[in-house]
């Protein structure tokens, strides 16, 4: 279904009049500018959920925080991002507040740096102190890059450096370029790319053409497209799953994928997009998957190209390594996480939450993607989970999603499954990884940890090590 002009329109003003008297009021007790322990105000609304039986077992962090705050994962959370009343497909775009989803992506970006937004917006404006995050971000990337050594300043976004941002598209990648209005499976949300786009232009000095959102197996249907570039010249650049066409995430055949474990497939290689890229951010989905859980480790399946076009997992002989996970495996998704040209270029990691899908291949309704969970209390997810810390992020995902039973309920597959956090075990762990395995940057160099892994208490506080006063482990912070 093409995007009628009036959807479109009305889904550039996002106009708040479109929220209920509920939902604002809803938005005015959710915006404040002070990040919080994540489940401080939670306690009060459990009534009416009971959490699950504890999916994972207990264990204490494993591997070492990374970030400009390491182990810093930030929750942004607003009912009001999302009002979408379940008739018509989730995605379009007139179901979300863009305003709103853009202060949640600013105030993540903020809090995730450290700085505090003062009670008086009239002492600084809002927008200094993100534009001051976004290079606080920068640079924690480019100290590690370069070796945390004291002996050099840090250093942050140069102008005229590119960045790719790999997007989850998924569930588009069986339609053509107008086709994906026809599905209700979920895919990359166009808001909140739009929203990302325009706080990196407005607040880190990026030139929209410098940025490139990509998933090299899938297609980004033409709305997302128009949306996500409306008013901007000459726009952000799209690569994506277009053979013989202009648009088409090209691979570099200079740069295959080296596996670490014994994988028989066809040799896969990293497209130009990344491999010319100074940064990347991944931008992946919260949702559930016919293997357990996708998330940021899981988003890079997108992220390389051979001559299966669109299942190039299966073709590179992946499948069976994700799918089959039990705990002291080698894993795929830490050869990736930890190559020079994704996880080692990566300033910024976000998990989509707006609406949570239960799986990757099934329509996302509104009736699956409503939590029980405290806050959320029957409403929609509407969250954003930022990190500069690959496990923790997904980590703190995994928990989420296996604590909610409206998604225990509708995907089997996690039933008992808990081979599916088997990877974030493996990276926390890379020196010394349970399974034995060497794991390498992809150009031969030995890998550390990759990150903190652990979970929370429970899901009514949602406090981890560092909440708790530990010296290691997870901080997650809501705003």
């Amino acid at each position: 279904m093409p995007l009628s002009r009036r959807t479109f329109l009305a889904a550039t003003a996002a106009t708040a009049a479109s929220v209920s008297g509920a939902r604002a009021s809803a938005r005015a007790d959710s915006s404040s500018s002070r990040p919080t322990a994540a489940g401080a105000t939670d306690a009060t609304n459990a009534t009416n959920y009971r959490e699950p039986e504890r999916f994972f077992p207990r264990h204490v962090p494993i591997g070492r925080g990374r970030g400009a705050l390491p182990g810093r994962v930030v929750w942004a959370y607003d009912p009001a991002a999302v009002h979408w009343a379940g008739e018509g497909y989730w995605w379009e775009i007139e179901h979300y507040d863009a305003r709103v989803v853009r202060r949640m992506l600013d105030r993540a970006v903020t809090a995730l740096a450290g700085e505090v937004l003062p009670d008086d917006p009239a002492l600084e404006p809002e927008a200094a102190r993100t534009a001051r995050a976004w290079q606080r971000l920068f640079e924690a990337r480019n100290a590690r890059a370069d070796g945390d050594s004291s002996a050099r300043p840090a250093r942050g976004y140069r102008r005229g450096e590119k960045i790719a941002i790999k997007v989850n598209m998924n569930g588009s990648g069986a339609y053509g370029a107008d086709a994906p209005g026809f599905t209700e499976e979920s895919y990359g949300n166009a808001v909140l790319m739009r929203a990302l786009l325009e706080s990196l232009v407005e607040h880190a000095g990026v030139s929209p053409e410098d940025v490139t959102f990509y998933d090299a197996g899938r297609i980004f249907p033409n709305y997302a497209m128009r949306y996500v570039n409306e008013g901007f010249a000459p726009g952000a650049v799209f690569r994506h799953r277009d053979p013989g066409g202009e648009l088409d995430a090209l691979p570099d055949p200079d740069f295959p994928v080296r596996w670490a474990g014994d994988i028989r497939g066809e040799t896969s290689y990293l497209p130009r997009c990344v491999t010319e890229a100074t940064y990347l951010i991944n931008l992946a989905n919260l949702k559930g998957h016919c293997y357990g859980l996708t998330l940021c480790g899981k988003n890079h399946f997108g992220s390389f190209v051979n001559s299966d076009r669109m299942r190039a997992p299966q073709a590179a002989g992946l499948h069976g390594n994700v799918a089959g996970a039990r705990p002291g495996n080698y894993s795929v998704l830490v050869d990736l996480a930890a190559h020079a040209h994704l996880g080692g270029k990566t300033v910024l990691y976000l998990l989509d939450g707006l609406l949570t899908a239960t799986g990757e291949s099934v329509s996302l309704t509104a009736d699956a993607a409503r939590w029980s969970m405290p806050p959320f209390n029957g409403g929609f997810s509407a969250s954003l989970f930022a990190s500069q810390d690959p496990v923790a992020v997904d980590s703190v995902g995994a928990d989420f999603l296996t604590s909610e039973p409206n998604v225990l309920e509708r995907n089997p597959v996690l039933a008992g499954n808990t081979g599916v956090e088997n990877y974030l075990h493996e990276a926390a762990s890379a020196p010394n990884a349970p399974s034995g395995t060497r794991y390498e940057d992809g150009l031969g160099h030995a890998v550390e940890s990759l990150g903190v892994h652990e979970h929370w208490n429970n899901a009514i506080e949602k406090a981890y090590g560092r909440n708790l006063g530990k010296p290691e482990g997870i901080e997650l912070v809501r705003v």
